[in-house]
This record gives structure tokens, sequence and C-alpha cells, in this order.
């Protein structure tokens, strides 16, 4: 069965698809199509929407759709950053892990789990507020976050391939680590690695947006979803638009990609 005949897959799909063409879209086009500057207050605060403003004003008075379609390509893009930043040294590492001498192995798990004892916010909150309005900053707290997890699950992928037999034939006849790793290792840990990436990516997105939520990363008046849920709480009795808007946003692209992952190797397995 393909993937496109599987129903929760192209819900998925579609889900995910959406909330990324309203997040790098709207960064590009949402000015030509509100009409309004995402900084501009265009009303009173906490306005109710209305035809010229379908979402409503935020809490200082601006057209929240803006808002919305100018928030989320940071949140996006710093998620995607650091997931394939910790992605590639967590992918390399593992390799590396699960490959190489077993007390060479322990020593990198060992080192990078140092990492992974400290709680992730913590992480995020020190190196963010290191380099106060750096979008950077967060971006690396983030994959270092991370990078633990996809060490230990990459790594144990490694090893469960690298020990099975058909490995062990291919380094009798002769053929290098190199192509062992191109031909027999890395086919069967791909499903492994797309399903780690998903995840990570998932977990990015949550401390990326609460990142923003904590006033981190680039400050006002640039809009980011996370930002916005925490600005416009407050008003949501009167308005629930500009703070309903973005987090469910959030929480749809966090399942999307989800379920999108688990039905992209899923299908390895069932096909």
């Amino acid at each position: 069965m393909t993937l496109l005949r599987r129903p929760v897959a192209l819900v998925a799909g579609a889900l995910t698809l959406v909330v990324l063409v309203v997040a790098l879209g709207g960064a590009v086009v949402g000015g030509a199509l509100t009409g309004a500057s995402p900084t501009e207050q265009v009303g009173v605060p906490f306005d109710l929407p209305s035809p010229a403003h379908p979402l409503g004003t935020d809490f200082l008075g601006r057209d929240a759709l803006s808002r919305v379609l100018a928030g989320g390509a940071v949140v996006v893009g710093l998620a995607a950053g650091a997931t394939l930043l910790a992605g590639a040294a967590g992918l390399l590492l593992g390799v590396l892990a699960g490959t190489a001498p077993r007390r060479v192995g322990e020593l990198v798990v060992r080192v990078v789990d140092v990492l992974g004892v400290v709680p992730a916010l913590l992480v995020v909150l020190v190196l963010a507020a290191g380099f106060p309005g750096s979008d950077l900053a967060v971006l690396v707290a983030v994959a270092l976050v991370s990078l633990p997890f996809s060490v230990r699950v990459n790594r144990a992928a490694v090893e469960r391939v690298a020990s099975s037999g058909y490995v062990e034939i291919a380094r009798a006849r002769g053929d290098g680590w190199w192509r062992v790793l191109r031909h027999d290792v890395a086919p069967n840990v791909a499903g492994t690695a797309i399903t780690e990436t998903g995840l990570r990516f998932v977990a990015a997105v949550y401390l990326t947006a609460t990142a923003g939520f904590l006033g981190l990363g680039a400050g006002a008046p640039a809009a980011n979803w996370g930002r916005m849920v925490a600005e416009n709480l407050p008003g949501a009795a009167l308005s629930p638009w500009p703070f309903l808007a973005p987090a469910l946003l959030l929480v749809a692209l966090a399942v999307g990609v989800n379920l999108l992952a688990d039905e992209l190797t899923g299908g390895e397995h069932r096909g």
C-alpha cells in the first residue's frame, strides 16, 4: 500500500502543509493579503473580528491576522534549523558510537549525556539569556537539548544493524566500512532516523515556542507565535482569536509532523 492510499498519512501531510504554508507563505505575502502591517496599531486592543480584521486585534490593537501570518516563520525556521543541526550531529555521533570499539562508543555517549541530565528549558534559558535578542542562541540551545536523545537512538539502531549477519558477511568479503555503512547500515536505519527526526522536530517546535512565550530570542515588535500566546492570553475572554489562532497552529504542526513521520516509517515496515 502506498503512502498516498493511507488516509492518516494524507490528513497528516495536509495538516502539516497547511501550517507550513501559513507560516512560511504568510511571512512573504502576509502584508499584501491583509493590507495591514503586523506592527501597526489599527484599532483598540482586543477588538472583535470584523471584515477588515478577520481575527480581530491583539493586546496593542494590531491586526491579529497579520501577526499570525508574520509570526510562524521564526518558530518553524528555528525548530527546523535546530532539528537539522541536532539530527546531523546525532547521526554522525550515533554511527561513530555504534560502529567504533565499545569503549569509544561508551565515551561518546557519556560525553553527550552530560547535556541530557540538564533540564531542557534551563539550557534554553541560560544560552538565550546569555545572548539577549538572539534567535541563533535559541536555535543552538534547542539543538544541544536534542542532541543526546538523537545520539542514543541512532547508536542503538546502528548497533542492531551492525551486529546482524549480513553486515558481518559484507565485512568478511572485504567491503570497507564506508561501503558497509552506505549499502548495509544506512538503508536499515533510515526509518529510525526519520521517526527520530520527526519527534525531535516536534520537541523543537515546543521549545522554540516556549522560548518565544518567555520573551527569549528576537524581541518585540517582531511577531512570534509563542510570544503571541503569552501576550494575548490575558484578553482571551474578550477576543480569543489572537491567542487561539497561534496556539492551534502550533498544535496542528506538532500533530501533523508526528503522524506523518509515523506513517512514513510504518509504510516501510508494511510495504
